[in-house]
């Protein structure tokens, strides 16, 4: 299990029509993607949030298919459009499913994992906050070059959870197929 997400930053007068266009055109693409757990359209708006940026998050069955997606034609597209984003990546730990029926919000967090600590108690402190009634999915990740556990949480709604904060435009599940 792999996770990633990559933010591309955009002038504060960028036109984010731009964007939910070609989530509203293309984000359907990847509905079906083999080996995709989930890709949330993630969108930040200067109005709201202070900035604009694009910053898709995936979460990964495995390291394959995340391979034949950065490889595809789909992926250079986007780096035609705006330049090839460095990409956050981190080793998926877990994926939580919760009782809401979409996403329309997501937060990320990231806490150290402190030296000393064991990371199985870095995780167990974050599963407790992980699940919700208006929690679609959440996943633990930890980037092991850094020791830090990241906590990304889809919302059906805002959520009152700590973080950076992001509308998601839509979400492509392919693991939820005929759920």
């Amino acid at each position: 299990m792999q996770a990633m997400q990559y933010e591309i930053t955009l002038p504060a007068d960028y036109d984010m029509g731009i964007i939910r266009h070609r989530v509203a055109t293309r984000g359907h693409a990847l509905d079906t993607f083999d080996g995709l757990g989930f890709k949330a359209y993630c969108v930040r708006e200067r109005e709201v949030h202070g900035v604009n940026q694009y910053a898709p998050f995936y979460w990964w069955d495995s390291g394959e298919s995340m391979n034949r997606f950065l490889w595809s034609d789909g992926f250079r597209g986007l780096c035609d459009s705006f330049g090839r984003p460095p990409i956050a990546h981190w080793l998926g730990v877990e994926v939580r499913r919760g009782p809401a029926p979409t996403a329309t919000a997501a937060t990320r967090t990231t806490e150290s994992i402190m030296d000393g600590e064991a990371p199985a108690d870095a995780v167990a402190r974050a599963r407790e906050v992980a699940v919700g009634d208006s929690v679609y999915a959440t996943v633990l990740a930890v980037d092991l070059r850094r020791w830090e556990l990241t906590r990304f949480t889809l919302h059906n709604g805002e959520s009152a959870d700590e973080g950076v904060r992001y509308r998601v435009l839509h979400l492509s599940d392919p693991g939820q197929r005929g759920a």
